[in-house]
């Protein structure tokens, strides 16, 4: 374990001595508050910061017997792909060593991945679930936004993340979503269960069932006879030759098994790298400003200005990669930029959700690889961050359009793992567990 790095804190937290969870281990990620338990979110920032309070996840962990085992390792504030950009040195990927687990819940993925951990919680901003169970070769559910609670969650990224499971199997990780998923009164974005299936219903009929407090696992049937897959063109164009072979294999799979598949399109998504990474960053600097060594954070010494002191602490505190998102983000916020930047990203933001409302007519969830590219190896990505964003181009748009997914194991290209990505419509977690785990 020492030498993959999985975990930032080890600890052991005890849960009730009964519950659906009791005798399994869970590993948290390490943005997400744990009472009287270090949570650093892979920075320097917070390398000393113990929350006074539990997150409304860990609270319903504990209540649920399980055993937390302890902090695991992640991107800075989950700004990367693939665990790297943490202050507390990369996680080795247990499915592929000397590769990256993927980001930025990494360090959550490899506990699974590497039996650290039973079954571990991530979160999901733009793929940061995904990315790493597919990477991992692990399950891993970013849920519809408003599923499951973010009180707790030192926010990088309000309108986009989403806390999630990741598991050995779909099973395993839907039941974790059972345990943590419903409405809380300390998060407003949380949607009652009368408000999640109304807006179920009115996208689809009872093949897309839902609502909180469901009991998601129960849907890991496999049985998808007569289920329409839809895949969006966009999403399987140009994406590494073997990974292409791994999803056509799956979806002879999934065809052998009675499921019919339709092609779709999704033209709005040449624009959703771009526009989740201004709504992103922009986001991040709103967020991270309480970051200047008074409220949180490391001093920046008592001398001088206060404007030389913030600059201080931020200096120190921040890795190359939360000053380049915070930097483009203010930027992109700045008077006079706003409207060219972040009000046409969130024009862009309507436009992909348009488009997998009408792909949602044709078919009851959509598929595509999880990750254009197999894992990189480590240190391979860090000198060309344009590249490592364009990586994510098929997991952000779910994020934009608030719509829950799934990652499964479909196969290996070169022994590296491959993931198949479904997608749901809103509050469909139902439907895209019952395809993942068809695969399984």
């Amino acid at each position: 374990m020492a030498d993959e790095n999985v975990f930032i804190t080890e600890a052991t937290i005890e849960g009730a001595e009964d519950g659906p969870l009791a005798g399994k281990r869970v590993a948290v990620k390490d943005n997400i508050s744990t009472e009287g338990v270090r949570t650093t979110c892979g920075s320097d920032m917070l390398a000393d910061y113990v929350p006074p309070y539990d997150a409304t996840v860990v609270q319903r962990l504990k209540a649920a017997g399980a055993t937390i085992v302890g902090k695991t390792n992640m991107d800075e504030f989950g700004m990367g792909s693939t665990t790297e950009t943490s202050a507390f040195g990369p996680t080795d990927n247990p499915a592929a060593p000397g590769h990256v687990p993927g980001g930025s819940s990494g360090g959550s993925a490899a506990a699974v991945a590497g039996d650290y951990a039973d079954l571990a919680l991530g979160t999901d901003t733009g793929g940061s679930i995904r990315n790493p169970a597919a990477f991992c070769g692990v399950v891993g559910i970013k849920p519809t936004y408003g599923l499951v609670s973010r009180y707790g969650l030192v926010a990088y990224a309000n309108s986009l993340e989403q806390i999630g499971p990741l598991a050995p199997t779909v099973e395993e990780a839907a039941a974790l979503l059972d345990v943590v998923a419903g409405p809380d009164d300390n998060d407003a974005t949380t949607r009652q269960e009368s408000e999640a299936r109304r807006a179920s219903d009115s996208r689809a009929g009872d093949a897309r069932e839902t609502g909180a407090n469901s009991n998601y696992a129960d849907a890991a049937d496999g049985d998808v006879e007569g289920l329409t897959v839809g895949v969006p063109t966009e999403l399987v164009e140009g994406v590494d030759e073997g990974v292409r072979e791994s999803f056509e294999a799956a979806l002879d799979d999934l065809r052998d098994q009675g499921v019919e598949t339709v092609d779709v399109s999704l033209p709005s998504v040449e624009t959703a790298v771009q526009a989740y990474y201004v709504v992103a960053m922009s986001e991040a600097s709103s967020n991270l400003a309480r970051y200047d060594g008074v409220r949180y954070g490391v001093s920046g010494g008592y001398e001088g200005n206060w404007n030389e002191s913030f600059a201080d602490s931020r200096e120190e505190g921040f890795g190359e990669e939360v000053k380049r998102r915070v930097l483009l983000g203010t930027y992109a916020l700045s008077a006079g930029y706003h409207d060219k930047y972040y009000a046409k990203a969130q024009d862009a933001r309507a436009w992909i959700q348009r488009d997998f409302d009408a792909a949602f007519d044709e078919a009851d969830v959509l598929a595509s690889p999880t990750m254009p590219v197999p894992p990189f190896e480590l240190g391979e990505s860090l000198d060309d961050p344009l590249q490592l964003y364009l990586a994510d181009a098929n997991t952000v748009p779910v994020n934009l359009a608030n719509l829950p997914a799934i990652s499964v194991p479909a196969g290996e290209t070169d022994g590296l793992p491959v993931g198949m990505q479904f997608v749901g419509p809103a509050f469909g977690e139902h439907a895209i567990v019952r395809a993942a785990s068809a695969l399984e």
